[in-house]
C-alpha cells in the first residue's frame, strides 16, 4: 500500500483531469511563456521547446536568443529577441536588461539549456533568477549551468526543476541534504526522499528514475510510467509542464502532472 502522500498514475488513468478541461480556450487567456537559451553551439532545444509549448496550448510564446543566432532562426520560429552575446557566443552580462524585460513580460519562463558553459552568462542567469520572483522552470544543462547558486534556488518559490537522476544527486549534494542517491534505489525509497525535501524546499521537482517520472511538491509526490527520456532531453517535457503551470498558477503538482499524460509528446 502506498503512503498518502503517493499518487500513481497511468496514461490512462490521469490524476488531474480536470486540469486538461480548464485549459483556456482562447490563447489570450492561456499565458505568456519566455523561452531563453541558446549559444553558437546550437538551440535546437530552444526551437523545439518553442514548438512543443504552443502544441500544449501556451497563448504566446517569446524566445530570448544570443543575436549571433539572428540568420539561424526557423520561420516557426515567429517571435524571437536577440540579446548581446560574449565573444564565444553565448548572452553576455549586457544581455541581463533584456532578459529582465522578457521576464516581465511572461507569465513564465523557462531556461532550457544550449547556453554553453560560460561564467558571464552564469552570472547572468543566476542574477536574474535572484531578482525575479515569476514563476521559472529551469531544466538540462541549465541547471548545471547555474549550479553554484542552487542553494539558493531551492529556496525560492514558484520555481521547477525538470532533472535528470545525476542532477537531482548534485542538488543534493549542493545543499548538503542528509541522503544519499543512488541509482539502484528503489522507487519507493526516492518517493520518500522527495516527500521530505519537498517539505524542506518551496520548489518544485519532476526527475526521471526507472522509467518513471516523478513530481514533487510541498510533500506530495506523483509518479507516471515514462519510456520517452528523449523528451526530456530535448526540453520538450519541460515546455509543456511549463504551459500547462501557466494556467494553474497555484498547482504546479497538479499541472506538471497532467501534462505528461494529456494530449500529444507522449
Amino acid at each position: 500500500m502506498n503512503p498518502t502522500y503517493w499518487h500513481t498514475q497511468t496514461p490512462t488513468k490521469p490524476l488531474y483531469p480536470d486540469i486538461e478541461w480548464s485549459r483556456p480556450e482562447q490563447r489570450a487567456q492561456a499565458g505568456r511563456l519566455a523561452i531563453v537559451g541558446g549559444s553558437a553551439q546550437g538551440f535546437a532545444a530552444v526551437a523545439e521547446s518553442y514548438g512543443a509549448a504552443l502544441e500544449a496550448g501556451a497563448g504566446q510564446v517569446r524566445a530570448l536568443l544570443p543575436s549571433g543566432l539572428r540568420a539561424a532562426i526557423p520561420t516557426s520560429m515567429t517571435d524571437v529577441r536577440f540579446a548581446p552575446t560574449t565573444p564565444s557566443g553565448s548572452l553576455s552580462r549586457d544581455a541581463l536588461g533584456d532578459l529582465t524585460a522578457l521576464g516581465e513580460w511572461a507569465n513564465t519562463v523557462l531556461m532550457v539549456g544550449d547556453a554553453s558553459r560560460n561564467s558571464e552568462t552564469a552570472i547572468v542567469y543566476e542574477t536574474f533568477i535572484h531578482e525575479s520572483s515569476h514563476p521559472l522552470v529551469i531544466t538540462r544543462d541549465a541547471i548545471d549551468l547555474v549550479r553554484s547558486g542552487l542553494p539558493e534556488i531551492v529556496q525560492r518559490p514558484n520555481t521547477m526543476l525538470v532533472m535528470s537522476f545525476a542532477q537531482l544527486q548534485k542538488l543534493f549534494q549542493m545543499v548538503y541534504y542528509p541522503k544519499v542517491l543512488t541509482f539502484s534505489m528503489q522507487l519507493l525509497q526516492l518517493v520518500d526522499t522527495l516527500h521530505k525535501f519537498t517539505i524542506t524546499y518551496p520548489l518544485t521537482i519532476m526527475v526521471l528514475h526507472q522509467d518513471t517520472m516523478l513530481v514533487a511538491h510541498q510533500g506530495q509526490v506523483t509518479t507516471t510510467p515514462w519510456h520517452e527520456p528523449m523528451l526530456i532531453w530535448r526540453g520538450i517535457t519541460a515546455a509543456r509542464a511549463a504551459s500547462y503551470w501557466m494556467w494553474n498558477p497555484a498547482q504546479p503538482l497538479e499541472a506538471a502532472t497532467a501534462s505528461l499524460v494529456s494530449g500529444k509528446g507522449r
